[in-house]
């Protein structure tokens, strides 16, 4: 009786789960079903645009989740296309004035920062104003910040400004403790993405390389915020080396920011920006709601369109799986933009470090065959490094942004001999027969042989030929001149367009210019089109159920130590070769 008992309430429960979760889906499809999306949303007269970036700013369109409410996984996320072209209509809008951004903590690189930053300054051509509030900096806010008409910090805030740097975690020490020895195979001396696994700290190349590259984006960043704060770059370095902004109210003293002020002190200079009187309140709109609003940017020919195809994240053989270019998924929007008589030209916009060296061939290979049919653009995001710049690489042009993080041409194998783990740490041993002599290689619970090892450096050897010799072919140059400057080594977009590695130094929309050029279309009688489009709202709830939810709950467990929990993750979905950036990088 009592396990008959125990049966029907978990039955109960389990139905009044169910109904509760139901009942918020149809809720939410309702709300979907009674708000036509082509309901145009008005914007009075004397408005300002609010733009919140305390978001992770991502390279793929976004579509309003109407279930993020019910379900939200704490992690908002903003298209980097979207915010542009918002600001943009908002420049030609005459009910918009000026732009509100709250600006603490942008989760973006800075080639990202770079793209709004100049969108930004294109904005205040119009005469309309660009004011910024926060209550913390980090030094990309300050960046962005730089080019406001106004930007406010609040006088209990904090504020980073002291330079960029970055750190690398290494593993060694973990393997010697647990009994894991990695086995590497590699071609060059700056391909160091295997050092975190067999050192505990940076080889002198691998210094040497960071240090270039660290200092092309610091000179870039630095100069940039002095021209636009009218102070010399001696005055932003004595800034930097001398620590001299600790207090919001130093920011202000050494013109780095505006004003200090509370949130209410910084929507009282709005509302006076705006002209309005003692009580009046300023008028607003989200950024969610101005993508309805009327469009004054007026689009060409629907004959004539450029398609941009966003390439974000590693790269894998397969299909599609969020956050990672997939061979596969890649190949089939690339295949039906080829074969779309509308079509004229194509922009692959590539935002990763790599991953399979399989996979980036592959679709190095689509890529030729969509070139002979049509012009086929590249434009580097944050980061086109390794597999990144092999997708790149067999493009007609390529353009990057100064602070793009690119190169990184070499290949490298990785496996580990988890033996003394198995044998003297947890007790377990293996035995087995064999038919032939290789038939158990490559071996993860036994030492290599030298010819076992030899014939995993030969398919590393055989990568890397093939990984230069198309890069020499793509960009027309030697083979001896490409491998001069390939080896592994990582540069910055600036640091590449002196090497001949990239073409153009600009962002995405100097990429579509090219593109409707080569495509020989007149002016700007074309359209922008962006795949792969938005999950529908159905695949939204679904996702919800899915892969992003269990990543929230990874990251709110581990907190700090979530990092490591996804580079763990990412070397079990390594396959064989890899063309990937040294190590993951964040530069702060």
């Amino acid at each position: 009786m009592r396990q008959f008992l125990k049966y029907v309430l978990a039955t109960v429960v389990g139905i009044f789960l169910f109904s509760v979760v139901m009942f918020f889906i149809f809720v939410g499809i309702g709300s979907i079903l009674s708000s036509s999306s082509d309901d145009a949303v008005e914007v009075k007269a004397n408005s300002v645009l609010k733009i919140d970036l305390n978001t992770t700013i991502t390279e793929q369109a976004t579509k309003d989740d109407p279930f993020d409410e019910i379900f939200s996984s704490g992690e908002k996320k903003s298209s980097l296309h979207e915010i542009k072209a918002a600001i943009a209509n908002a420049k030609l809008d005459p009910n918009i004035k000026g732009i509100s951004i709250k600006l603490e903590t942008p989760m973006a690189g800075f080639a990202e920062i770079e793209e709004l930053r100049n969108v930004l300054i294109d904005f205040k051509k119009s005469g309309k104003f660009v004011y910024t509030y926060a209550e913390i900096m980090t030094e990309k806010a300050v960046y962005l910040a730089s080019v406001a008409t106004k930007s406010f910090i609040n006088p209990a805030g904090g504020i980073e400004f002291n330079g960029l740097e970055t750190q690398v975690s290494f593993m060694k020490g973990l393997f010697d403790k647990i009994g894991v020895k990695p086995v590497i195979f590699r071609v060059g001396e700056f391909k160091s993405a295997v050092e975190p696994f067999i050192r505990t700290d940076m080889s002198p190349e691998n210094k040497m390389q960071v240090k270039a590259y660290l200092t092309s984006i610091s000179n870039h960043v630095y100069n940039n915020i002095a021209a636009s704060r009218g102070l010399s770059r001696a005055e932003v370095d004595n800034i930097l080396n001398k620590a001299l902004i600790q207090e919001p109210e130093d920011a202000v003293k050494y013109k780095i920011l505006t004003d200090v002020g509370y949130e209410d002190e910084y929507e009282a200079a709005i509302a006076k920006a705006l002209g309005l009187k003692k009580d009046e309140k300023p008028s607003y709109t989200k950024l969610g709601s101005y993508k309805k609003a009327k469009k004054y940017i007026k689009e060409g020919s629907r004959d004539n369109r450029i398609a941009v195809i966003v390439a974000d994240g590693e790269i894998v053989s397969g299909d599609a799986e969020n956050d990672i270019i997939s061979s596969e998924a890649f190949i089939k929007e690339l295949r039906k933009a080829r074969k779309d008589k509308k079509i004229k030209a194509i922009v692959l916009r590539i935002n990763s470090p790599g991953g399979s060296a399989l996979a980036s061939d592959v679709m190095w290979r689509e890529i030729q065959l969509t070139k002979k049919e049509k012009p086929v653009i590249a434009s580097m995001g944050d980061v086109a490094a390794s597999g990144g710049y092999y997708m790149a690489m067999g493009c007609d042009t390529i353009v990057a942004q100064p602070t793009t993080i690119t190169g990184s041409i070499g290949i490298f194998g990785m496996l580990f001999n988890a033996k003394e783990l198995m044998n003297n740490k947890l007790g377990i041993t293996f035995d087995g027969v064999k038919t032939h002599e290789f038939a158990d290689s490559p071996a993860l619970t036994r030492e290599m042989s030298d010819a076992e090892k030899m014939m995993i450096q030969n398919s590393v050897n055989r990568g890397y030929e093939k990984f230069t010799s198309k890069a020499a072919a793509g960009r027309h140059i030697s083979i001896d001149k490409l491998k001069a400057i390939a080896g592994g080594r990582v540069w910055t977009g600036e640091q590449a367009k002196q090497n001949g590695l990239v073409d153009i130094l600009g962002g995405i929309d100097d990429a579509i210019k090219v593109a409707a050029k080569k495509a020989k279309i007149k002016g700007d009688d074309y359209q922008v089109k962006f795949y792969p489009y938005p999950k529908s709202e159905f695949e939204q709830i679904m996702n919800k159920f899915g892969k992003s939810q269990e990543d929230a709950k990874i990251r709110e467990y581990l907190g700090a130590l979530a990092p490591y929990a996804e580079e763990i993750k990412s070397i079990q979905r390594m396959e064989k070769l890899q063309a990937r950036l040294p190590y993951s990088l964040e530069i702060k």
